[in-house]
């Protein structure tokens, strides 16, 4: 699914025109961009929840030349689903574990 699907979902829900789901799909995912920015974490119930992981600096390897190169610390978004998106996507797991 692209963005422009989504926004098309959005838009098909109600009375909305594409650029009200335009707006809306932008609102979200700016939402998610800006706290992730300033370090928040976001949780959606039922979904899952979006984090910043602190990646330490290490050694690397030039694929091509072999030389060894320094990547430098970073952050990373990271998004870890929630239980029942989990048991959703493998409704055969989620019965045989009770």
């Amino acid at each position: 699914m692209t963005k422009a699907d989504l926004v098309e979902k959005v838009t098909g829900l109600g009375d909305l025109t594409r650029r009200d789901g335009e707006v809306i799909v932008e609102t979200i995912f700016g939402s998610v961009i800006g706290a992730l920015q300033s370090g928040d974490k976001i949780e959606i119930r039922g979904f899952g929840s979006f984090r910043i992981r602190q990646r330490n600096p290490r050694i690397g390897r030039n694929p091509k030349t072999g030389e060894r190169v320094e990547v430098p610390a970073k952050k990373v978004p990271y998004f870890k689903p929630s239980k029942e998106l989990r048991d959703l996507v493998n409704p055969g797991e989620a019965s045989q574990a009770s």
